[in-house]
């Protein structure tokens, strides 16, 4: 088994390694008749793209996507979407130095357990740089939910500075390199992390996730669960340590009246007085928003010192050197939007295959 595949209905397989020829992934599963196009993928490209500010690596990637197969006269087909982006700015030689070291932080030692043979060169398949392919993906994702769904990701928390939710704004995640919602908290971090960045240090972030518009009855129980799966694909995603669905760990505090999101009937609809659940109960979709949350790590690559070992056994201290982010934190927002967008889309295809005659609202009969 290669692993590299995700997804039921909607599948993506991607492939290449961050100093290669190039990346690339397939999308199969995708319905015929959409309009699709370069120009629908390249703005989320764009938004995830390195080197746009002094806070994300300076490796300078265009990342123009091109779509190879599964498009004719601007409207896909039914069959395999084939996309790839050129990688043109590599710098192989920063890594020479740790080709027989094993970075603390990274998978440098369990890919060489596991296959006898790893890619230094940037992290190669482990790399950071395969995401741009899941973006790419979570393009073509989200013709498929169309413009009814909605999803949007930022950056609630990094380090130990979280941004205060009373000041939550949409409009300013445009306004800062950060994603971040809340403007005051933008400006800290702009200070902090560069502090950090001098220092060669870094540190780690959490993103939060919103789907709004996503219909009730996606997912299935019993091990085909929408948070179930949404877990998986985030915590797919390069240094993501935690995810959480809804009030996740926090609702181990709370108290089970507290934690129970009341229902009411309103203009023949069910309505909830809360979201706790984050928008899926019993493994399926209420019809509330989406909210999911994820933990992402320090980047690993640090130019203090670590302890480590090396190929042939000796005991050595490691710094890495080259162009890293020091809060990978920030482009994983994207990254996050996309594997949301996937998970829904395949649940989507998933939902109408299984049930087409069912219901889309949680209009409920009267009495």
């Amino acid at each position: 088994m290669s692993h590299n595949t995700f997804g039921h209905l909607f599948r993506v397989t991607t492939w290449g390694e961050s100093h290669g020829t190039a990346i690339g992934c397939v999308v199969d599963g995708c319905p015929p008749r959409l309009a699709l196009s370069e120009a629908n993928l390249q703005p989320w490209l764009d938004r995830r793209r390195p080197g746009q500010s002094k806070f994300t690596t300076q490796r300078q990637e265009p990342d123009q996507v091109r779509i190879l197969s599964g498009v004719f006269d601007g409207v896909t087909t039914g069959t395999p979407i084939a996309l790839t982006i050129e990688n043109v700015d590599q710098r192989s030689r920063d890594y020479s130095a740790i080709a027989a070291s094993y970075r603390p932080g990274h998978a440098d030692l369990t890919y060489d357990l596991k296959y006898g043979v790893r890619d230094y060169r940037g992290g190669g398949r482990s790399s950071a740089r395969e995401t741009a392919m899941r973006v790419a993906a979570g393009g073509v994702a989200r013709q498929i939910l169309g413009e009814g769904i909605r999803i949007r990701g930022a950056l609630v928390q990094m380090g130990a500075s979280k941004i205060d939710r009373s000041r939550w704004d949409w409009d300013a995640l445009n306004d800062n390199p950060f994603f971040c919602p809340d403007p005051i908290a933008a400006a800290e971090w702009d200070t902090m992390l560069a502090a950090i960045r001098k220092s060669g240090s870094s540190v780690g972030a959490v993103i939060e996730l919103i789907a709004e518009g996503v219909p009730p009855g996606l997912g299935a129980p019993i091990y085909g669960k929408l948070d179930a799966d949404l877990a998986g694909a985030l915590m797919s995603i390069n240094a993501v340590k935690g995810v959480e669905i809804g009030d996740g760990f926090a609702a181990a505090m709370l108290s089970g009246e507290d934690n129970a999101d009341e229902m009411r009937m309103r203009d023949g609809m069910a309505t909830f007085g809360s979201n706790h659940a984050g928008g899926i109960l019993g493994g399926i979709s209420t019809g509330q928003p989406i909210v999911a949350r994820f933990a992402v790590k320090p980047t690993s690559s640090i130019l203090t010192p670590r302890q480590s070992v090396d190929k042939h056994g000796q005991e050595i201290d490691v710094s890495t050197k080259g162009r890293h982010d020091p809060c990978v934190g920030i482009r994983a927002v994207p990254v996050g939007e996309a594997m949301l967008a996937c998970v829904l889309a395949d649940h989507l295809l998933r939902h109408r295959a299984q049930n087409p005659d069912s219901p889309t609202d949680t209009r409920l009969p009267r009495n």
